[in-house]
Formats: structure tokens, C-alpha cells, sequence
């Protein structure tokens, strides 16, 4: 590891599993963290946090205090649970107009709203000018776990591979509000993903493992489900969703969609049988509607993830090396 930290740690790709694996487990090794899912089972109880550093705080389809809301949300919900409440911590900037912090606030109450959950208990902190960025905010969310046995151990060949839509679209649309490179209508996916976990696992399908793909995108979060294991996930280029302004702000940069940061949407393996009736389900809710299946689980790429292109080959996706685009959430 590097003597000091870089911004590749934050990527949520290669450099922060390194950090987390070799650094941060080790030191507080306890049975809950050391599963390294989305959220701590703990009992019957799912308890996930998460904090969110994103720049700019406002941007197409969304804001830092909606995708706060929705990405604790959704962190309790992938792991199968109904999530209830959450807290909230501030740490606010000198300077920063109180109309931003008072519509930050207003969007995290319409989150809640639309989620069904609640901000019970917070805390709030000012630092001085220049030593912060506006804002930075800190949620923490508990769920009563109501669908157990999700997992990534779960997962066998054949499964078939689904997203539930769109991918690419937060970290597209935050990077072009930064850099104004492009006039697009694109925005954000932000949104709640509870009533989708609920529509799927609903369906008595055997769902093996469901995952938000935020940062690091969708080929980063498919490498962490098979890394290290005798299976392997094959994906078909055509069958990935991804939208017409995604691909070409991503073209002119140089990025795969694939990296870019999700907030909107979620991954799930399921068993082949399941597959029509689990995106039928995803597809009946404005959340799924452009739910696919992207690819299948194999053998043949012991804990690889492989690209079948449009010409035929394949191409392997690794996990997101270095940093993509810094403070995407």
C-alpha cells in the first residue's frame, strides 16, 4: 500500500478494497463487519451507514440530501431487509447559504416520504471556511430483516445476471454538472429501491444475492460477488441498458459505463428458472422498467468477469482501478 492516502481510496474499486481488507477489518475484526455486505445482519436486524461527500451538492435529478436518504435506504434493502429509520449527521461549511442547507433538508424529507422511512436522531457540526466543501452528510439506517440467506456464497452456474435498469446514469450526470462539457437532459437514477427488493423477493424466486452497483459501477460490484471463487460471470454488451447520453459523454471521455457510479438501480443473480418472473416484477414498478438480463453465471472464468462484445470476443472487466470520477456520492 501507499504511504499515504489518494484519492483512489475513495473509488470504491481496487485501492478502497485493498484499504478496507488490509487496514481497516483487521483492526476491528468482529463476525458482522468481517461478512463485508452492504449492511450488518444482526440478528433480525440490518444496520448500514454511509456518508456522502458528492460535488456539487445539487445536480440533475437530485441532490446530496435525497441521495443520502436513498442510498442508506437502498444499502439496508439489497441485504433483504424492510428499512425503518435513520439518522443524520451535518457537517456544514462556514458560509454556506442557509437556503441550501433548508432545500438539502427539504429533499430528504420528500425522500423519507417516498421511502416510508424516517430520520429519528442526527447531529450537526460547522467547520471553518476552507476546510470543508458546503456540505458533507452522514447517514446511519436500521431495517427489520425480513428476507434472510442473500449472499454471494449462494450463487451457482447457470444463474442468470439482471440489472434493473439504466446503468451509468448518476455518474455521468454528476460528472457532466461538474464539468459543463455537455448539454444533455440526462439526470441522475437517485431513487429509493425499497418496493423494488420487495417486488423480486416477493416473487418466491430463489434470488442469490441482490446489490446496489454505486461506486465502482456495475463491473466492479459483479468482480466482488465471484472474486476468489471457481465461478465466473459472462456479460453480452448488447443486452447492458445504457443510455444514448451516457455512452457518448463516456465516448468523449474515455470512461465505460460500466464504472460509473449507479444510485438508482440494483444487480440481482437469480436462478435461471426465475429469471422471466423476477424482471417481470422489476419491470411492473417505474424503478424496473427497463429491467434486462445482462448476463450468466460460469465456470469457464474462475473469478472473472468477462464481456462478450458485439464482434464476438470477450474482454475482461476487472475491478475499477484508481480513481474514475472523485465524489461521485
Amino acid at each position: 500500500m501507499d504511504d499515504i492516502i489518494t484519492l483512489d481510496y475513495g473509488s470504491g474499486g481496487k485501492k478502497t478494497a485493498r484499504l478496507i481488507e488490509n487496514s481497516i477489518v483487521p483492526a476491528l475484526s468482529n463476525p458482522a463487519l468481517n461478512a463485508l455486505t452492504d449492511g450488518a445482519i444482526l440478528g433480525d436486524l440490518v444496520f448500514s451507514t454511509d456518508s456522502f461527500v458528492v460535488d456539487p451538492i445539487f445536480f440533475p435529478g437530485g441532490d446530496i440530501g435525497e441521495l443520502a436518504v436513498c442510498g442508506t435506504v437502498n444499502d439496508v434493502s439489497v441485504c433483504g431487509a424492510v428499512p425503518q429509520y435513520l439518522s443524520c449527521s451535518f457537517i456544514i461549511e462556514e458560509g454556506l447559504p442557509l437556503a441550501d442547507l433548508e432545500r438539502v433538508i427539504a429533499s430528504m424529507k420528500s425522500a423519507c416520504e417516498k421511502a416510508g422511512v424516517q430520520i429519528v436522531t442526527g447531529d450537526t457540526k460547522v467547520v471553518e471556511r476552507g476546510r470543508g466543501d458546503k456540505l458533507y452528510i452522514n447517514t446511519a439506517g436500521i431495517g427489520k430483516l425480513k428476507y434472510p440467506g442473500l449472499s454471494p456464497a449462494k450463487i451457482r452456474e447457470g444463474d442468470a445476471v439482471l440489472v434493473s435498469g439504466t446503468v451509468g446514469d448518476h455518474g455521468t450526470a454528476v460528472m457532466l454538472a461538474r464539468s459543463g462539457m455537455m448539454q444533455t437532459e440526462l439526470k441522475s437514477d437517485c431513487a429509493p429501491l425499497n418496493r423494488l427488493c420487495a417486488a423480486i423477493l416477493d416473487t418466491g424466486a430463489a434470488v442469490r444475492v441482490l446489490r446496489d452497483p454505486t461506486r465502482g459501477g456495475v463491473a466492479t460490484t459483479l468482480n466482488e460477488f465471484v472474486e476468489g471463487t471457481v465461478l465466473g460471470i459472462e456479460l453480452t454488451e448488447g443486452a447492458i441498458p445504457v443510455r444514448p447520453a451516457v455512452k457518448a459523454a463516456c465516448g468523449m471521455l474515455g470512461l465505460e459505463p460500466l464504472y460509473c457510479a449507479n444510485e438508482g438501480k440494483l444487480l440481482a443473480v437469480v436462478a435461471p428458472e426465475d429469471a422471466e418472473s423476477v424482471l417481470a416484477a422489476m419491470r411492473s414498478l417505474p424503478e424496473g422498467e427497463n429491467a434486462a438480463q445482462i448476463g450468466v453465471v460460469t465456470a469457464a472464468a474462475p473469478g472473472k468477469v468477462l464481456m462478450k462484445t458485439a464482434l464476438g470476443g470477450r474482454r475482461v472487466l476487472q475491478k475499477l482501478a484508481g480513481a474514475q470520477l472523485p465524489r461521485i456520492c
